[in-house]
């Protein structure tokens, strides 16, 4: 790499420019409260007084507008009319660009500069490596890092630190090990730009082993680097090393701010420690949305939806997230009620729900069999452009199977652009259970040729449909393909509908072999729909034998 190579040869000579100086000098500057209507007036001023081509006393106005976006295109005009631009006034247009949308620009600004014979200072390449990472673009990350090498500037912290930052942005992890570890001086951010790298690219692992690395050089963390070790226990399901860094903060007073106090509701969230979330939450000396979402979805979790109700009430101000929260809540814990109730008063509250809301709120109707309810929340996605993603059609067939109106159910099936199996296993159960046997099996067989796999559920489906059509040779066919073909193990539910085929077609005996031979130990279930079948057929004989056999269990 011929950046690396470099580095081993380069060696600086001279700082051509103070870090600390060059971040107080542009922080100094950057704080100064002047309005923009103030920076007009002043440069209506300038141009009246043709000043307006003088670096020294256009540079404020280029910084102003530069770093307001809807005045960066008027920045750029102001600045091509500059006579001779200082760096100065070229880092106010590289900064602007390099947090704009448009950071490529702020490259290309720099290319210019460059070829102009300025080479720029330290704030310079940390705006361009900043604006390289958001492109990414490492092939003129690579070019200026060459730069800055020459220079010097790769001795400076700050740039260091944007070096890191960059290439972790571009993908590159070993460029970014490598910066680091030819780093002289670290600070807290080197090591968190190093783990925020690895971190974003899910290399979890990796954001473990820098934390280790923090600890065994004795530097104190701070909370960014609390929340990437969090997450990255989180993800790795390492809840003992999560322990263990609450420990951490605890012990060396690492201040709990908005966004890692929301880290640790998470992860607390997660596993279910809703008390120990609240502990945190209730510690934080500031908190927004998200602490009031993540503490919700907390006590949903678990269950306990009186005090996800009452924080949710008492929430300062509620976003899609913290309806949707709720609703989702109320609709697992089979409140379907309140998760209707409460979708009305989000309807009220004109907040526009999501897909996430409208499937939890489409299934509280299909169970309530709230048909008309169903028909309002369509007829609202429609008219309000909630995109019908493959949850919200999952949702609106399994509705209308279940509250009986399948021909929708097929008529939403078929408009789907996308399907998964739960698409295709809801439309089959649907018409299997509403008396459409035949139009399962079809849509089974359909299935099967466009290479879709069938999941136990599936299997469920057009078992139910063969019971109900009376196909008992086509039901054990398929039955034996679950294993044979298509590598599923069968469950008891669907031995149960097995049984079921068979005692509702007379065959009773093939019915109790078929028990007898199960790799699984029947449930009683199994049992009475044998025993149901008996009565029905007037077989006292086995029904004898089968009663015993309940009695053995009960």
């Amino acid at each position: 790499m011929v950046v690396f190579v470099f580095m081993k040869l380069a060696r600086p000579t001279v700082r051509l420019f103070s870090t600390s100086t060059a971040i107080q000098e542009s922080e100094r500057v950057t704080k100064r409260s002047v309005s923009i209507d103030s920076i007009k007036k002043l440069h209506a001023h300038l141009i009246r007084n043709d000043l307006h081509k003088e670096p020294s006393s256009i540079s404020e106005v280029v910084r102003s507008y530069a770093l307001s976006p809807p005045y960066l295109d008027k920045a750029r005009l102001v600045f091509y009319q500059i006579k001779r631009p200082t760096f100065l006034v070229w880092n106010h247009m590289i900064r602007g660009l390099s947090q704009s949308d448009q950071p490529s620009e702020a490259i290309r600004m720099y290319i210019r500069m460059y070829h102009q014979g300025l080479s720029g200072n330290n704030l310079t390449f940390i705006f361009v490596f900043k604006a390289c990472g958001r492109v990414p673009d490492i092939v003129r990350g690579q070019m200026v890092h060459v730069h800055a090498l020459k220079l010097g500037f790769q001795s400076y912290l700050f740039v260091s630190n944007a070096l890191i930052h960059m290439y972790a942005s571009c993908r590159d992890l070993d460029l970014a090990q490598k910066v680091f570890d030819r780093m002289e001086d670290r600070d807290i951010v080197s090591w968190n730009s190093l783990m925020c790298g690895f971190a974003q690219h899910s290399s979890f692992n990796d954001v473990l082993r820098v934390f280790e690395a923090i600890q065994s050089a004795n530097v104190k963390a701070d909370s960014v680097t609390m929340v990437k070790v969090i997450l990255a226990c989180t993800y790795l399901g390492e809840f003992g090393i999560a322990d263990a860094v609450v420990k951490y903060i605890e012990e060396h007073h690492v201040g709990i701010d908005v966004y890692l106090g929301n880290t640790m509701i998470d992860m607390y969230g997660r596993r279910g420690l809703v008390n120990l979330a609240r502990q945190v939450f209730d510690r934080m000396p500031e908190r927004n949305i998200v602490s009031w979402n993540a503490m919700v979805m907390g006590y949903a979790k678990v269950g306990n939806l009186v005090g996800a109700r009452k924080l949710f009430d008492e929430m300062p101000k509620k976003d899609v997230v913290s309806w949707t929260s709720m609703i989702t809540g109320y609709s697992q814990a089979k409140q379907y009620t309140e998760a209707v109730g409460l979708f009305q008063d989000m309807m009220a509250a004109k907040v526009i729900p999501d897909e996430i809301t409208v499937a939890s709120v489409l299934s509280a109707c299909a169970h309530l069999g709230s048909l008309d309810v169903g028909e309002a929340v369509r007829d609202f996605v429609s008219n309000h452009g909630v995109k019908v993603d493959i949850y919200i059609g999952n949702a609106l067939i399994y509705m209308y199977c279940k509250c009986g109106v399948v021909e929708k159910g097929l008529e939403v099936f078929h408009e789907m652009e996308i399907k998964d199996p739960v698409s295709w296993t809801s439309i089959i159960s649907g018409l299997a259970v509403n008396g459409f046997a035949d139009s399962a099996v079809e849509l089974f067989s359909q299935m099967l040729r466009k290479g879709i796999r069938p999941t136990h559920g599936t299997f469920v489906g057009i078992l139910l449909a063969c019971t109900h059509a009376g196909l008992v040779d086509k039901g054990l066919k398929y039955f034996e393909s679950m294993e044979k073909v298509h590598g599923l193990t069968p469950e008891m539910k669907h031995y149960g509908c097995v049984v079921d085929l068979l005692s509702r077609s007379g065959s009773l005996e093939k019915a109790y072999e078929f028990i007898n031979k199960m790799p699984i130990i029947p449930d009683v279930v199994l049992w009475r729909i044998l025993l149901g079948a008996c009565k029905l057929y007037g077989n006292a004989t086995l029904s004898e034998i089968i009663t015993n056999k309940l009695l053995e269990l009960l």
